[in-house]
């Protein structure tokens, strides 16, 4: 019975690790580099421009050469004295390095991104790191 026991937690341990055929791998954090972009919108509430900014956010993302993660969030509403809930969306990028991050600077989904977008923001904040170890 515990042999059972043992092989049944076995099977289980390895379904639930085990990749899945047709998965994406996920990509892992890349510390060497970090982009952080904060957006206020214009108009937050104006359901249009939310759409129209994330629809030109991700199809920049499916099409960036040298973003290796990417994150889009909104405030969390963690009311706390610390934590600044105003902007509209984050960005949260990673690169293997500040001369790829250089690159993806000036790289044409970049730029279509910010031609398209740019009339639907009042501010942006960006905050850039690079690792330490």
């Amino acid at each position: 019975m515990i042999k059972l026991v043992k092989l049944s937690l076995l099977f289980f341990v390895l379904s639930i690790t085990a990749p899945v055929t047709g998965q994406e791998t996920e990509i892992e954090f890349d510390k060497n580099f970090t982009h952080v972009v904060y957006f206020w919108l214009n108009e937050p509430e104006n359901t249009d421009h939310r759409a129209a900014f994330e629809n030109s956010l991700k199809n920049f993302l499916n099409n960036s050469l040298y973003a290796k993660t990417s994150f889009i969030g909104v405030p969390a509403n963690t009311p706390r004295d610390v934590v600044d809930n105003s902007y509209t969306y984050s960005l949260i990028l990673t690169f293997p390095s500040k001369e790829i991050q250089d690159k993806y600077q000036n790289e044409k989904a970049h730029l279509k991104f910010i031609a398209e977008s740019e009339n639907l923001w009042k501010k942006v904040q960006v905050y850039d790191s690079i690792g330490i170890e």
